[in-house]
């Protein structure tokens, strides 16, 4: 299931003060808007981020968003937040859901974005919420004029998620008063289901909810691990080496107790590292016979399922593939690519290069392949 996020950014957002709109305030020293923008581009299931803006603030995007805005399909919006949001669905391009967020939400967790997603197996609609659990009053005139029962209710968040094809068709009928997409997916009859929000996903409006933000940044310290990974293989007979997930006719192939990937061997152990949980053998004993010329995307993806489960996002992967021949500058975006897919995240996360030891040692002199790989993950 592929999916789109529309993040709503479109809003004059005065009310929270500073003199400009608040998704371009500053937050710890970043952008409310690149800190919401970030929190979608690094989860793997996103596949397409729709920014929806107002007209005037187009031309500082890219300074407010950094290397971020290459990642971002930019509309404007409309008067209202119905007419925004329907400018955004407009612009999604290959997507069966879609998560339609506040760009004023900059706190939104990965696991938040989990919950939605999985709702949807199951639903047309999902969205984030907390059951109210204050006594709430009616006031009149400054005075307590009656209790209001809290049972059954909820504070709604952001992202609500929808099946891409109902949510348009609701939004064509939707009153542009709608609070927000929620009530438009009720108003044409839709399901929407109930996931656990987050405190901390709050959406800042006033003055004072810069500061309660801030606090929640210092209290959640990013664990962010780097692991490293090498590995080698000698050639020998054969007419074709699998290299990252791609083969390349070769004179001879490489040798190993699996199909001899040196360079997803590598990246592997890099994960492995990072999540401080061994290496390939640890793992897939070399001894064992049913891994005898197994394909290492297992191993690649049993790598990067541990750390989703960990918790942990792969921002990065770097494998750098040594030796003489076969050249591997034309194959390595579809290695990149190749390697996004196994791991689960983005195509522009990972990098494959390579390099020769200028005919020195055992890969200089063309007995071999070896390769060293960096892998980052990152958990709030």
């Amino acid at each position: 299931m592929k999916t789109a996020a529309i993040i709503v950014a479109a809003g004059r957002g005065l009310r929270a003060g500073g003199g400009i709109p608040k998704q371009y305030r500053m937050l710890a020293g970043v952008a409310v808007l690149r800190r919401t923008v970030s929190g979608f581009a690094a989860h793997p299931a996103v596949d397409q981020i729709v920014l929806v803006i107002h007209p005037a603030d187009r031309t500082h995007l890219a300074e407010t968003l950094g290397p971020l805005v290459d990642r971002v399909t930019i509309v404007e919006g409309g008067a209202t937040r119905a007419a925004s949001v329907r400018a955004g669905l407009a612009a999604v391009t290959d997507a069966d859901s879609v998560l339609i967020h506040d760009a004023a939400r900059p706190m939104v967790r990965a696991a938040v974005i989990d919950r939605v997603l999985s709702a949807l197996v199951d639903s047309p609609g999902a969205a984030p919420a907390l059951p109210v659990t204050d006594a709430l009053w009616r006031g009149a005139d400054g005075r307590v004029a009656a209790m209001q029962p809290r049972a059954d209710l909820f504070r709604a968040q952001t992202p609500q998620g929808f099946h891409l094809g109902a949510i348009r068709f609701a939004h064509a009928a939707a009153p542009e008063d709608a609070a927000d997409d929620v009530e438009v997916a009720l108003s044409a009859g839709l399901d929407v289901a109930i996931v656990e929000g987050d405190e901390d996903n709050i959406k800042i409006t006033r003055p004072q909810d810069f500061a309660r933000a801030e606090r929640l940044l210092k209290e959640h310290v990013m664990d962010i691990r780097t692991g490293n990974g090498f590995d080698v293989h000698r050639f020998g007979p054969g007419d074709a080496v699998t290299l990252c997930g791609v083969t390349i006719p070769h004179d001879r192939g490489l040798q190993g107790h699996s199909d001899a990937d040196v360079g997803m061997h590598a990246l592997t152990d890099a994960i492995y590292g990072a999540l401080a949980m061994g290496d390939i053998g640890r793992h897939f004993p070399p001894g064992d016979p049913q891994w005898k010329g197994a394909a290492s995307q297992v191993f690649l993806a049993h790598a990067a399922g541990l750390a989703r489960a960990q918790g942990f996002t792969l921002t990065h992967m770097d494998v750098t593939l040594i030796c003489e021949t076969p050249k591997i500058g034309a194959h390595a975006a579809a290695m990149a690519t190749e390697l996004a897919h196994i791991a689960g995240v983005a195509t522009d996360r990972v990098s494959v290069k390579a390099t020769t030891s200028e005919r020195l040692g055992f890969t200089g002199r063309g007995e071999g392949i070896a390769a060293m790989a960096t892998a980052t993950l990152a958990k709030a």
